[in-house]
């Protein structure tokens, strides 16, 4: 979709729109010849993603107290906004596929929006068309471990390295499938899949001082649950705190 946009609806058509969906404003002028060069990009880019995206046009020589406002020092210039605020912006003529990247990194990619719907089929479809996909690994590897279906469920995690979350389970894996049946690390795993992360936590930590060469692994999964947990709760300052003191 493509609107004109003025000082009179800017708030309605942008501000307010970009609450539902992304908002692209293209500031330009009549006589700015580079403006006449970026503008079919602009309406090819939204018009392949009608429905995803609206394309607001401001004719800055109509509309001063809005280029003013959001500081356009110089044209074509470009502004995604979304919630109302500004998220993306460019200035200058861009080539077709720059403004296709620009679009794409404001719009859910078709995997994207499989990855959002969770089940086992769009996860799957999602990885057809975007191999790297890692968080549509992730999550199909998490309904894998759910069924039992261990061995694919690590390889589709074991590759994404420095993602926490991919590192953990790839680790719960492999500890699982070499623990000691009713163990600690066995404990460990089922008391964090009760909702007890205190209690898998220090089970985790307590087997960190007896393992050798699971050290890492285990290292992983209790990064995993801090990493969940967020660097401003309480459990997971003390724990990383105290999973220094037991690595060294």
């Amino acid at each position: 979709m493509v609107v004109d946009v003025t000082e009179r609806d800017f708030e309605a058509q942008v501000l307010q729109r970009s609450q539902q969906l992304p908002v692209v404003v293209d500031f330009w002028a009549e006589w700015c010849a580079p403006c006449r060069q970026l503008t079919p990009a602009l309406e090819r880019a939204a018009a392949e993603r009608e429905g995803k995206v609206v394309l607001a046009k401001v004719d800055t020589d109509a509309n001063p107290s809005i280029a003013q406002a959001f500081g356009i020092q110089g044209i074509p210039a470009v502004k995604a906004f979304r919630d109302g605020q500004v998220v993306a912006e460019f200035v200058g003529a861009q080539p077709p596929p720059a403004v296709e990247r620009f679009f794409d990194g404001l719009v859910p990619s078709e995997a994207d929006e499989l990855v959002a719907a969770g089940d086992e089929a769009s996860l799957r479809r999602a990885l057809e068309i975007e191999p790297g996909n890692a968080a549509a690994a992730l999550a199909l590897a998490r309904l894998l471990l759910q069924r039992g279906e261990r061995d694919e469920a690590l390889a589709l995690v074991e590759p994404l390295a420095g993602d926490f979350a991919a590192e953990a389970l790839a680790a719960r894996l492999r500890l699982e499938r070499d623990a000691e049946p009713g163990g600690p690390v066995a404990d460990a795993f089922a008391a964090l899949d009760a909702g007890d992360r205190k209690r898998g936590l220090d089970l985790l930590l307590e087997a960190i001082g007896s393992a050798d060469g699971e050290r890492d692994d285990l290292r992983r999964a209790v990064v995993g649950v801090l990493d969940e947990l967020g660097v401003q709760d309480p459990l997971a300052r003390e724990y990383r705190r105290r999973l220094a003191a037991a690595l060294y």
